[in-house]
């Protein structure tokens, strides 16, 4: 059995190789991270495993991969790349990765809060223009923060929020406790947070989910942050709430395409600090990543002898 990393790019390519064991499937890297869908069938050549960081894998596409059987993808979101179930019914076991950003992600969610809050992005901007633009700031010690969704980077998020002065409440799909964290419905989330934090995986019941009406019924003036998945948002109720003010600033790292084109509206909003899908980007996060990918490799390889 035998693998190749589809999409690699040069810094995951280096911590592939060199976590590589005796005794490993052979795997082999593709040092291109910008691979087209239909480049597949022939990147794989009758592989079985397909390590994929980013590029969708349409189902037409996994049809013609002969000899495939499993996706190891990495990261949690392989939904808004490929559909798992379909590929299941193809005999392609989709195996994701979970919890290896966490830290990551959270530190990433929190830059974004505190840069919406204070404007020092915009400021930055203004001033190589030659405009000394000053706004008066939002302080956050004091405010509320809700999390939409509480796993691993959303209980990162409220421990460094809670650390800093902040009261953290959240919403769940399923029941949870966490220390200094208070538990709320929705509604009480979306009525009393001064910023809103999402921290949802992207499945059919969550595409949506922060709806116009959830938007509308939030604190007017709130900050939103979202490091999960951007077709979890309205977008376009999101804009209109950035327009109108009712949403303060939004610091966004997801979006519903990516990447995102140089005129769409959001890039045209000045309350808006964008960022191009990187927050679990760093060496600790990557690392853990790849020795998770391994982990699986070696898993099927000796499930398969």
């Amino acid at each position: 059995m035998h693998g190749v990393f589809v999409d690699a790019n040069e810094s995951l390519a280096v911590i592939f190789e060199r976590l590589e064991k005796s005794g490993d499937p052979k795997v082999r890297i593709n040092r291109n991270p910008d691979i087209t869908p239909d480049q597949y069938p022939k990147l794989l050549d009758g592989a079985a495993i397909a390590i994929v960081d980013h590029t969708a894998l349409p189902t037409e596409v996994a049809k013609k991969c002969t000899g495939l059987k499993h996706v190891v993808f990495l990261g949690t979101g392989a939904r808004s790349y490929m559909n798992p179930e379909e590929l299941d019914e193809l005999g392609i076991a989709v195996h994701l990765i979970k919890g290896y950003g966490d830290t990551a992600v959270a530190e990433c969610a929190i830059a974004l809060m505190w840069e919406a809050a204070r404007g020092i992005a915009r400021m930055d901007r203004e001033m190589r223009a030659g405009n000394w633009l000053r706004e008066d700031a939002m302080q956050l010690t004091g405010k509320t923060l809700g999390l939409i969704g509480f796993g691993g980077i959303a209980a990162e998020v409220a421990r460094i929020a809670s650390g800093s002065g902040m009261r953290v409440i959240a919403w769940n799909r399923s029941p949870k406790k966490h220390p200094k964290v208070e538990f709320v419905d929705l509604d009480e989330l979306l009525t009393e947070s001064d910023v809103v934090s999402i921290h949802l995986l992207l499945n059919d019941e969550t595409r949506g989910l922060v709806s116009r009406a959830c938007i509308e019924a939030m604190k007017p003036g709130m900050i939103l942050v979202n490091t999960a998945r951007g077709a979890i948002v309205d977008e376009a109720a999101m804009i209109d709430a950035l327009k109108s003010g009712q949403i303060r600033h939004a610091g966004l790292d997801v979006f519903n395409v990516e990447p995102l084109p140089a005129d769409h509206p959001l890039t045209k909003l000045p309350n808006v600090t964008l960022s191009a899908h990187s927050a679990f980007r760093t060496p600790e996060a990557s690392e853990n990543l790849i020795g998770a990918a391994w982990a699986h490799c070696r898993r099927i390889a000796k499930g398969s002898k």
